[in-house]
């Protein structure tokens, strides 16, 4: 009787260990979880760490909460010139409200990254549709994708998805569409270096004419002054000549005599044929210059 006592008590609690152990699960920060009874949501806010459920009646679904990428097949948009374009992009996306999540796309990831294809290509169609290759593919990308993220963000609201962010990776042209694009714009780029040259050269033009025109003024200037100050000089040094011969007009006389004999007879081959008596010779007959 004891060891039937016995055997019933382990088994009674090997029950209650095994419903202790169904009883509670845990939930990841990483994650997000849904309780239901019978198949019914029951709850869906869950803070990490452990929670409890009744056993057999509830069940608990898990579902990753991060940030998840969704790469998107590459897709050939027309623009506003009926012009193909080949554009590859990517979302970011998480799960917004797992309750909705788990209703309409049954806490499938897969389901969820097709409806967001669907949703990101028919955007991104819509507004390629709106431009021309030129504005797409250097001009208003930014802009395309802004605009992709806010309309997909919107949409994807009704299945508890919300769009963080749609990135353009690539811009492809087919063939003879990629080569006018790119003529169009070597033209384009031509014409302004063009401009820019005629612009530059018509600026060195103005530039070269200016200094041309300062020059002469400064030439002109400087030989103005120039002559203005030989004229002082000269009329100084006439001045001076004049006080000098007017103090001692016979030194004077004389003095000049010297220097007109010494450059007169530098060289021994010197010959001057002039009349011994003549006013040049006055200073060999008398040292005050007379005859």
């Amino acid at each position: 009787m004891d060891q039937n006592k016995s055997l019933g008590i382990i088994i009674l609690a090997g029950v209650v260990l095994i419903l202790g152990l169904f009883s509670f699960f845990t939930v990841d920060e990483r994650e997000k979880a849904i309780l239901l009874s019978l198949g019914q949501i029951k709850e869906t806010k869950f803070e990490p760490g452990m929670h409890f459920k009744i056993p057999f009646i509830n069940s608990v679904r898990k579902f990753d909460g991060r940030v998840l990428t969704m790469d998107a097949e590459p897709e050939t948009f027309l623009t506003v010139e009926k012009k193909n374009v080949v554009v590859d992009a990517f979302v970011k996306w998480q799960i917004d409200d797992v309750g909705t999540y788990f209703t309409a796309m049954g806490g499938d990831e897969r389901l969820a990254n097709v409806r967001l294809s669907q949703i990101i290509k028919d955007a991104l169609r819509e507004e390629f549709a709106r431009r021309t290759i030129q504005d797409v593919i250097s001009g208003e990308r930014a802009e395309i994708m802004n605009i992709a993220t806010v309309t997909a963000d919107k949409k994807s609201k009704e299945f508890g998805v919300k769009v963080i962010d749609v990135r353009i990776m690539r811009i492809d042209l087919k063939g003879e569409i990629s080569d006018a694009v790119y003529s169009r714009m070597e033209a384009e780029r031509t014409r302004v270096a063009k401009d820019f040259r005629s612009k530059g050269a018509e600026q060195a033009e103005r530039i070269r004419a200016d200094a041309d025109k300062q020059r002469t003024v400064i030439l002109a200037e400087a030989y103005r002054e120039a002559e203005l100050l030989r004229g002082q000089g000269d009329g100084k040094a006439a001045e001076i000549y004049a006080k000098a011969y007017g103090k001692d007009r016979d030194f004077y006389a004389f003095y000049r005599s010297l220097m007109a004999y010494r450059e007169s007879f530098k060289n021994k081959s010197d010959i001057m044929v002039i009349e011994p008596d003549a006013d040049f010779f006055r200073y060999f007959n008398s040292q005050k210059g007379g005859r």
